[in-house]
């Protein structure tokens, strides 16, 4: 994991929120490719479970909401944590994240028997508008389910879809975490990718199935190996209050096998609560059958910070290439920062600067993910390329320009994984780079 952070940080992939200023627990910072690798991972999701579908709307709801939301949908009474203090230094820690030793629950730091847990609400509160009194009371979402099952009734008043049919939303979600650890893997201020996915009450076990299969199928697009990738079926006494039935996909983190998604059968719950919240009819018309009903809902969960760091975890490598020991991530395409990038042999030659200029430039309107290189010799720039999971590198050099006259017009292509080279024509460059990256 400290490698991981490392490279992370030296590289511009994520950085300590506030660092400059002794940082702020929880919080992280992405930087020029800690950005780039995010969207590619909502990219794909997007493509996935919206723009591939028919029956996906997608939403970009409102983070402050009305207090009433929380207060109806449960937040507010019960969206807690069991926390324990230490006595002696006065260190707050989650109970559960805390083992028993022969019954007793000892501090971390110090080893002093810690006291009895005390319910700790995770939800962020803040005050909206000019007085700060009860009713001004807002919140930080700590979740962005909320605001898809609030705007039900506009997308059926807007779009009149017909049973099954889902909304979408990507987002920033906020809780209090009483210790966030794990790199980015516990948080603060998180990004989620969710749905809430709407069926006929008798139908919701087949559409969980093919959201089980779905979810299954995005951890292969975003290039997570399948063996460490695994199911939890969550037991009665473990599932949330709303869920009748919820699988844990879990992975196979640097600091052991944690919830990486979760799919859940959240029944009618959130829309029979804010029904009886804002006394508002939020029940779904039948056409076919005549009949009004408030349909069931089945809700896959994605966390944005945990696909990265599960991406980076698993993709980060270390071997032996050319007598040396080298570390890089072994990134899908799909989601690598950068897909090639273009070098001049040296950079104090005009001629060869001119001529990987002309070659960057058509590859990035070609492929996009293109980037121009010539910081250091080229070795140090095959190096860094390969800490940033760039799969290839084009190198232009004398033999380009047509030193070897049979050479005329040809350049290197190196692969990222096994560091082998081979020559090219400018005019096949293009499509085999497409079709290896394919």
């Amino acid at each position: 994991m400290e490698k991981i952070i490392s490279l992370c940080k030296r590289r511009g992939f994520i950085y300590q929120g506030s660092e400059i200023y002794g940082g702020l627990a929880g919080t992280w910072d992405y930087g020029p490719l800690g950005v780039a690798l995010k969207n590619n991972i909502q990219n794909l999701w997007w493509k996935r479970f919206v723009l591939d579908r028919e029956d996906m709307y997608g939403m970009d709801a409102a983070i402050l909401m009305n207090q009433n939301v929380w207060k109806a949908s449960g937040h507010v009474a019960g969206f807690a944590d069991p926390l324990v203090e230490c006595p002696k230094c006065h260190m707050r820690f989650r109970a559960d994240h805390i083992e028993d030793v022969d019954g007793v629950k000892h501090c971390p730091t110090d080893k002093t028997i810690l006291g009895a847990p005390r319910m700790f609400n995770m939800m962020l509160k803040t005050n909206v508008g000019a007085l700060e009194d009860d009713s001004s009371i807002s919140y930080l979402r700590p979740e962005t389910a909320q605001g898809m099952f609030v705007n039900f009734k506009n997308v059926l008043d807007s779009f009149h879809p017909k049973l099954p049919f889902g909304m979408a939303q990507i987002g920033k979600a906020f809780r209090n975490e009483i210790a966030p650890r794990d790199f980015i893997f516990r948080v603060r201020e998180l990004e989620q990718m969710e749905i809430e996915y709407f069926v006929k009450p008798e139908n919701w076990d087949g559409s969980f199935e093919e959201f089980r299969k779905e979810m299954w199928n995005y951890t292969k697009d975003v290039g997570l190996p399948q063996e460490m990738v695994h199911e939890l079926e969550v037991a009665d006494g473990d599932r949330a209050h709303y869920s009748k039935r919820t699988i844990d996909f879990e992975f196979d983190f640097p600091f052991g096998k944690s919830e990486l998604y979760g799919l859940a059968y959240r029944t009618d719950f959130d829309l029979k609560s804010h029904t009886t919240g804002s006394t508002v009819d939020l029940s779904y018309f039948d056409e076919e059958s005549k009949t009004r009903f408030l349909p069931h809902c089945i809700e896959p969960s994605f966390g944005v910070g945990r696909t990265m760091l599960a991406v980076l975890s698993s993709a980060y490598t270390e071997d032996e290439l050319g007598g040396e020991t080298r570390a890089y991530l072994k990134l899908s395409p799909k989601v690598a920062p950068v897909l090639v990038a273009v070098f001049p042999l040296l950079k104090n030659k005009p001629e060869l600067v001119g001529k990987a200029r002309e070659v960057y430039t058509n590859l990035k309107k070609e492929l996009g993910r293109v980037v121009f290189d010539d910081n250091g010799n080229i070795g140090k720039r095959y190096r860094r390329q390969d800490e940033i999971g760039t799969p290839f590198c084009v190198t232009i050099d004398f033999d380009t320009l047509g030193e070897k006259p049979e050479l005329l017009d040809t350049v290197t292509v190196r692969d990222r994984d096994t560091g082998e080279q081979k020559r090219l024509s400018l005019k096949e460059l293009t499509s085999y780079l497409r079709d290896a990256l394919i």
